[in-house]
């Protein structure tokens, strides 16, 4: 089992970020950007406020950037300046956090009649107060997604730790998977060994956690002979995610069908692992995916064949045919073929992480794909 040493992002890699935000500020052109999502703080600043608590950050082409803090300056903040604001009147939340946040920090950065550049899903109303109508506001959300594509190696220790989850929890579950298990306990089990290795509480946990069933939230239901238990798991360390399946027959002993839907599945992972490289279809991958495992049963592979994850559980690319995107250098994806039929009781889904180098992939899941 690794270190549960808590780790966090670095200085030095966030205002590399910092300085690419600028970057994209000069493209635009705008001279000032607000941020107020947990994410995009978390990847300008280091600083990930707590999930019931706001916060509010300026970067300005100048240089400068700008924490609006809730309650307390926080010790692990890579900024030029911090204030901060009252989320809490005599222990209670306040409701109107966001809008106390973006106050204090438009004193501390003064108003300018200038362009400015606001997360455009994120930004509504809290805005008007602070914007005249001789400004110009820019959605500077688009371009922030393809920045955050490409992975630090801050980032990457963050989504390896994440990882690292996820293999104990597919540890403790070759343990005690066995007919007549409930599915709570596994799911509670499962996340006592992620904060195991967490060494703290998790952002989140994951995603599917049901027997004989292609996926969903755990039941109180306990595992039949013959079955197949599909387990999704999306542990998040300190924001940054994993994304990972493995399925396991609750007997332990696979039927010949399930085996041969196993090995199809595995056969679509090589072919990915062959194949992806900097400047490769997603979309073409997933027709190549489909067409592989529609030999085993049209219609038995539903659902996309992966997507990228980091501080959001599905970011790009898009392993999917309603995109159209291309791989890069620096992505992190999964890959997640399956298939889903009523006599493999109910199907099997196996995922792996892999980040795109040069010239290929790089996988970042080690634990057995074995049913």
């Amino acid at each position: 089992m690794m270190s549960n040493e808590q780790i966090s992002l670095s200085a030095e890699y966030c205002r590399q970020r910092q300085a690419r935000v600028r970057e994209l500020m000069e493209q635009l052109p705008v001279d000032r950007a607000i941020f107020v999502t947990h994410e995009n703080i978390q990847y300008l600043t280091g600083f990930r406020p707590h999930q019931l608590m706001q916060a509010a950050v300026c970067i300005e082409t100048t240089g400068e950037c700008v924490l609006a803090a809730p309650n307390e300056e926080p010790a692990d903040a890579t900024v030029d300046q911090c204030v901060t604001f009252e989320a809490q009147w005599h222990c209670t939340l306040r409701q109107e956090q966001q809008q106390s946040a973006l106050t204090a920090l438009f004193e501390a950065c003064g108003h300018l009649q200038s362009s400015i550049a606001v997360e455009g899903s994120a930004t509504g109303l809290h805005m008007s107060p602070f914007v005249s109508d001789s400004e110009h506001i820019v959605d500077l959300e688009p371009g922030l997604w393809r920045l955050r594509r490409k992975k630090d190696p801050d980032e990457l220790q963050m989504i390896r730790r994440a990882i690292g989850c996820t293999e104990a929890m597919y540890h403790r579950a070759r343990e005690i998977i066995e007919p007549g298990i409930n599915e709570l306990e596994v799911y509670n089990q499962l996340h006592a060994a992620a904060v195991e290795v967490a060494g703290e509480p998790l952002t989140a946990l994951g995603n599917d956690f049901q027997c004989a069933s292609p996926g969903g939230p755990p039941r109180n239901r306990a595992a039949q002979d013959g079955e197949l238990f599909i387990l999704d798991l999306g542990p998040a360390y300190r924001g940054y995610y994993a994304d990972n399946c493995r399925t396991f027959a609750v007997n332990k002993s696979p039927t010949d069908k399930q085996y041969i839907a196993w090995q199809a599945i595995v056969a679509v992972l090589e072919m990915v692992e062959r194949t992806v490289k900097p400047g490769v279809s997603c979309r073409e991958l997933f027709t190549q995916a489909q067409a592989m495992l529609d030999e085993f049963r049209p219609g038995a592979f539903f659902h996309h064949l992966g997507h990228g994850f980091g501080l959001f559980p599905h970011e790009a690319p898009h392993l999917n045919p309603k995109w159209n995107d291309m791989f890069a250098e620096g992505d992190c994806f999964t890959a997640e073929p399956g298939l889903y039929t009523d006599e493999l009781k109910a199907g099997i889904r196996l995922e792996q992480n892999y980040l795109v180098t040069s010239d290929g992939v790089e996988r970042l899941t080690n634990f057995p794909l074995e049913l």
